[in-house]
């Protein structure tokens, strides 16, 4: 028989293998799989810096899966069926098409894993949590801007992204919300130009023959802002010029004067609070079902809290962040 104090040692032993029992399976050293659309556009490179510092001061591991091809439906397909047979603990998910994708999302549910969903909403699926930016929001005010700088008049181009996306989408639609406090802002035209810079400069050249005043451009992401700036010098032709996103790129060019603002789409954040969630679901903390930031204007008069390298720059805190 044993004596008191050994059952009070065997008790004492078993309330700690107890508590062991009771942590989440993942201390830390987790392998989160990070899917963004690209290798192009400034946008998802920052994010994926995000992901990786996010990662690093939580001791966890971040694998970055981007189509060689850029926004490849049947490579980003691939890629999760990857993941999958390799057993990744948590999926940060930003689809390359949010309708198309859905599948795709269908597969990593039915494999337990969880899965955060980034920047674009997905159409279908099952998710921990959603962070983003409202894109509405981000195409009213970057216009708004816009439009107040011109003086309330003038003749005005858009630069769509790509068709039927939902970025484009929502933030061309908040520049037409944006346009009707402006009776006197014509829309010469609204053309795709497919997110992409040199598309972008191109597209300006064809539209600048056929349009001899131009006074805005609205270009639904920087780098196609960029592209127009080099369209315009080229022709020796000025008007004034928004992106969206708040890239490297856009505060370069703010500051050198030949883009007027960006809004601030803030994909350094996207990729730390994604990764951030990933983690802390794994951790059995709680985690917010969305986070969307709030949408800024970034122009000459606040830039310069952009203007810092991605790789000496800090997270936000996670609870911070879940109170928008």
């Amino acid at each position: 028989m044993m004596n008191a104090p050994k059952l009070k040692q065997l008790a004492g032993l078993l309330a700690l293998a107890a508590a062991a029992l009771a942590l989440p399976a993942h201390a830390d050293g987790e392998r989160i799989a990070v899917f963004t659309k690209n290798q192009t556009n400034p946008f998802f490179q920052v994010l994926r810096q995000g992901a990786d510092s996010a990662a690093k001061s939580m001791n966890a591991r971040v694998t970055h899966y981007i189509p060689t091809k850029p926004d490849s439906i049947p490579e980003q397909m691939s890629q999760i069926e990857d993941v999958i047979v390799k057993k990744a603990d948590a999926i940060v998910f930003v689809p390359v098409d949010y309708k198309a994708m859905g599948p795709g999302v269908k597969k990593m549910n039915a494999a337990n894993i969880p899965v955060i969903n980034v920047t674009d909403k997905s159409d279908v699926g099952s998710f921990v949590s959603f962070v983003g930016a409202s894109d509405y929001d981000l195409g009213l005010k970057t216009a708004s801007h816009l439009f107040k700088a011109m003086g309330g008049k003038g003749n005005v181009i858009v630069l769509e992204g790509i068709k039927g996306s939902l970025t484009n989408i929502d933030r061309v639609r908040g520049l037409h919300d944006a346009l009707k406090a402006y009776p006197n802002v014509k829309l010469l035209a609204s053309q795709p130009a497919n997110y992409q810079r040199l598309q972008a400069l191109q597209v300006m050249e064809n539209l600048m023959q056929s349009y001899p005043q131009i006074d805005g451009i609205f270009a639904a992401n920087d780098a196609m802002a960029i592209g127009a700036i080099e369209a315009l010098q080229g022709a020796n032709r000025k008007a004034l010029v928004s992106g969206i996103n708040g890239t490297k790129e856009a505060i370069d060019a703010i500051k050198a004067g030949t883009l007027l603002a960006t809004g601030d789409y803030n994909g350094f954040a996207q990729g730390c609070l994604g990764t951030m969630a990933a983690i802390r679901k794994l951790r059995g903390m709680p985690v917010t079902q969305s986070i969307v930031l709030p949408a800024t204007v970034i122009d000459k008069t606040n830039y310069q809290a952009l203007d810092v390298p991605v790789e000496k720059r800090a997270c936000p805190r996670w609870e911070d962040a879940a109170k928008t």
